[in-house]
């Protein structure tokens, strides 16, 4: 396995993960090896990679139920709610505590099924 596949499976891996120093301790490199790394094999920075598993793990407890939001943010390396909030709303587009609500209210209801309408038959201009 490639060194930068070995290196967004330990991101992946390990939630504690909360920035790009643990990553270039861990595996001993440079900032600026690891973000060419990166950008050739996986498209985007590790720091990228790092906020899109925690805010993975952010969506995954939401779908749990109750959440001490502050305690939360600690845990995944935040400097307090208010940067959690703000990231999580940054990615998904509402604040993780309306993203957790939505995913506990009544099931969508599927629509009636109809036919599709014809578009009108168009006729051959006079000329």
């Amino acid at each position: 396995m490639l060194l930068a596949g070995r290196i967004a499976a330990r991101i992946a891996a390990d939630r504690g993960i909360a920035s790009v120093e643990q990553v270039l301790q861990e595996f001993g490199m440079s900032a600026r090896a690891l973000q060419r790394l990166f950008r050739e094999y996986v498209g985007v920075g590790a720091k990228r990679v790092i906020q899109c598993h925690r805010l993975l793990e952010v969506a995954d407890r939401a779908a749990q139920g109750a959440i001490d939001w502050a305690r939360l943010a600690l845990d995944l390396g935040y400097s307090d709610q208010a940067h959690l909030v703000r990231d999580f709303k940054r990615t998904v587009g509402r604040p993780p505590a309306a993203y957790a609500r939505s995913l506990t209210s009544s099931p969508v209801q599927p629509a009636a099924v109809s036919r599709p309408r014809r578009a009108p038959r168009r006729r051959p201009a006079a000329r």
